[in-house]
This record gives C-alpha cells, structure tokens and sequence, in this order.
C-alpha cells in the first residue's frame, strides 16, 4: 500500500527535524564544551593574576584567599624558591609538577591528564618567592557542558514534537484539496463534465485543480465536437443509404424498368461512391493518428505534381463549368515528401474548391518557390468563408455543419483529414481570402 500524503509530509518534517537536531545538537554540544572550558580556564587565569598580586605584596589574607579558592574547587600549589613545593592536595602537586611548575619562566596555562582526571593548571611566577600554581578539575567543565546538552536535547525533542505537529496539519491542508480534486477526476471517468475542483489551498495544488477543470471543459468540448460529427456523418450516410435502398427496392420490384433501370443504376453506383468516399476519409483521418501511418519520402518534383494534377481537374472544372489556372514555374522544384500522399492532399482540396465554386467562376493551382520553401495553393472564387472561420477551417466537421442548409458541402472531415496529412508531412497549411474572391489554401513545404 502506498503510504498517505499526510503520512509522507510528516514523516518528511520529522526526518528534516531529526537531522537538524542531530547535527545542531553535535554543533551544539562541541561549541558549549568548548566555550566552557575556555570560559572556566579564563577565569582560572585572572584568578591566578589576583593571588600572585596578592602573595607579592604581603602574606595577609592569604590563609582566606586560599580557602575560598578551594571552596571554588581549586587547589593552590606553591614552589619555593629551594624547590620545595607547598600544598594540601597531593593530586595538585602531581598536575603542578608535570605542567611544569619548577621550570616556570613565565606565565602558562595547561591541560594536565592525571590517573583519570583531566585537570586545568594556571602557572604564575611570584619573583622571590617561586612560583604559584592554580588548579582545577575539567571534570566541573564537563557536568556543565552535559547539563547545558541535557537542556538543547530536552528544547530539540520539544521541536521535533512541533515539526510534527505542523507535518501533520500542512499535510492535511495539502491533502484536502488534492482529495477534492481527485474525486472530482475520478467522476469525469465516468463520464461527469459538470463537477469543478475547488481551485485553493498552495498555488501548486491550484494549479492542479485549474487543470482538472481546464480539462473537464475541453473534454466538454471535444466530446460535443465529436457528438455534433457523428450527427453530421450520420446524415451524409443515411442520405446516400436512402437512394441507394429506394432505387434497389425499385429495380427488385420491377417498379423501374428499360431506360429508367439504366438511371437507377448509375445513381446506386453514384451514391454507393460517395459512400466509398466517406468511409475511406474516416479510415484516412483515423489512420492518422496511429504511430504506424506510413508515409514514403522520396525527391518530388512538385511541378511535375501540379501539372499531373492540373490534367485530371481541368477536365472535371470544364465539364462543371468552371474556369480552371495553372500557375506554376517551368523549372523543377525538388522537396522531399510522400507524392501520394501529398496528391492525396491537392486533390482534397481541389475538391472541395469545385464544390464550393459556382459555374463560370475560377479555381487556380498555384505553384512558387523560394530558395527555403516551396509553396502550394488551391485557390477558389467561391463564396469564401467568413473571416472568423478562417483559423479553424480543418476543425472536424465545424464548416460542414455551418454551412450544410446553404451550399454543397462534402463529409465534413475532407480539410480535417488534408490537415492531418499535410501535419505529418512536416508541412504546414492555412486558409485565407484568395485574390479571386473566395478562400485560398496553402501548402508549405521545405525545399532542397
């Protein structure tokens, strides 16, 4: 089981806050150790500087300096000038003596380890009468250093407690609105489009949530897109379906007969290819988005393509009426592409040029080149599109539906799939107003 976010932050603020007081706690601990032990030697040092003044000047008063010197813990050590050492403490004399109190030249102070104690010596010289030694067990150090630890351990389990506390309450303020969101996520797998994630909390988890809904919306839309495509294809197959069933149940029937059979005929084979036609773009426009749409790329020669095509579709505008141009250059131009593919792409849009442009109006191929790019149109003088329509002309279906009561119109997916292919070719395409008075489409390809 996966462990909770909850879970997770605090056990992250806990870690955090260990590591911190571990490593504080060691800083800690080594900086109060040592600042102690210098602080008690300092003070043993200016001690020392006091009695020596005091023993060189008079021997009054001395008895009670060292007896509230050793009510401090500290031990008075003195060498005669005939190298007899004076003292009361045998543990003293031997520190005093290996710090080296009967070499004395100067003042000194020493860090002394005798049997298992650890002893601060300070060394002063008294002029005619030897010198003196002050000394005091580090082991006083030491218990003010452990009770100053005991304290930063006691105040570091005390932070631990509130990094926890605080881990637990900003994990559920982190989890809350997260929860919220995946609820709201695991609906929209079932189909809810009408549920919002609360956008609050750290902007993270807004950004999160304002996610979820941006895809909630455009869930909404695609799925009313495809509703309304589906609508749209539905009634472009059921019409063809109905001439079809209606001329076929007249020839079974022998309703139509001689001549009029001949007719039947060629509308069945004239709608049964226009049912060929919209299944085989459905097929294109989903083939699309597979991973193994194949496309071949070879040298092309583009005015040759366009010449190839002009041969094809100035024989269809004539028979429509319609005044069909060629404007291409007479020398080759060479990109590298898919020449099916892209013929696939001219004579989709060609085809919807002748059945938007009304007899007697123009349709122009159109070829240019650059020495970047090479450049193909298909323009028309039809009645254009508006000029909103233009950046979303190969949106699915969208001008089939709007313009499906007004003018001859295809599949609604011919220019989503022209798009498609163009896009996996490495090109690009854009609609705009052509010169001749309708909507131009063009094709940019990279040259040689």
């Amino acid at each position: 089981m996966r462990g909770t976010l909850a879970v997770r932050v605090t056990a992250l603020c806990l870690a955090v806050a260990g590591v911190v007081a571990v490593v504080g706690g060691l800083i800690s601990a080594r900086l109060v150790v040592t600042t102690a032990r210098e602080v008690t030697q300092q003070t043993l040092s200016d001690q020392a500087d006091v009695f020596v003044s005091q023993f060189a000047d008079n021997r009054i008063g001395l008895r009670r300096m060292v007896e509230v010197l050793n009510g401090q813990g500290v031990a008075v050590v003195q060498a005669r000038p005939n190298g007899v050492v004076v003292t009361g403490d045998a543990t003293a004399e031997k520190a005093a003596r290996q710090a080296g109190l009967l070499d004395l030249t100067g003042p000194a102070h020493r860090v002394v380890e005798v049997g298992n104690r650890t002893l601060l010596v300070e060394l002063r010289p008294a002029d005619a009468r030897g010198a003196i030694a002050l000394v005091r067990e580090a082991e006083t150090v030491k218990g003010s250093g452990r009770k100053l630890i005991r304290n930063i351990v006691v105040a570091l389990g005390i932070g631990l407690l509130v990094a926890a506390v605080a881990g637990l309450v900003l994990a559920r303020r982190l989890a809350r609105p997260l929860s919220r969101t995946a609820a709201v996520a695991y609906s929209m797998t079932h189909g809810r489009r009408d549920l919002r994630a609360p956008v609050d909390g750290p902007r993270e988890v807004a950004e999160v949530a304002a996610a979820v809904n941006d895809l909630s919306d455009a869930l909404h839309r695609s799925e009313s897109r495809q509703r309304e495509f589906l609508l749209s294809v539905s009634h472009e197959l059921r019409t063809p379906l109905t001439a079809v069933k209606g001329f076929a149940e007249s020839l079974a029937d022998g309703v139509v007969t001689g001549q009029a059979a001949t007719a039947a005929g060629r509308t069945i084979e004239q709608e049964a290819d226009r049912l060929d036609r919209l299944v085989s773009d459905l097929l294109d426009l989903a083939r699309l988005g597979a991973d193994d749409f194949r496309l071949d790329l070879v040298p092309v020669d583009l005015t040759a393509l366009v010449a190839e095509s002009a041969q094809v579709w100035s024989t269809r505008c004539t028979t429509a009426g319609v005044r069909f141009a060629v404007d291409s250059p007479p020398t080759p131009v060479w990109v590298t592409t898919d020449p099916r593919r892209l013929r696939q792409v001219v004579d989709g849009l060609a085809e919807n040029a002748l059945r938007a442009t009304p007899p007697g109006r123009p349709i122009v191929l159109s070829l240019t080149s650059t020495a970047a790019e090479a450049v193909l149109q298909v323009r028309d003088g039809g009645p254009g599109l508006a000029p909103d329509e233009y950046p979303i002309a190969f949106e699915r279906g969208l001008l089939n539906a709007r313009y499906a009561s007004t003018r001859p119109v295809g599949t609604g997916i011919g220019l989503a799939l022209v798009h498609g292919l163009v896009t996996r070719m490495n090109a690009t395409i854009t609609a705009s107003p052509s010169p001749e008075g309708g909507a131009a489409f063009t094709v940019r390809l990279a040259t040689q």
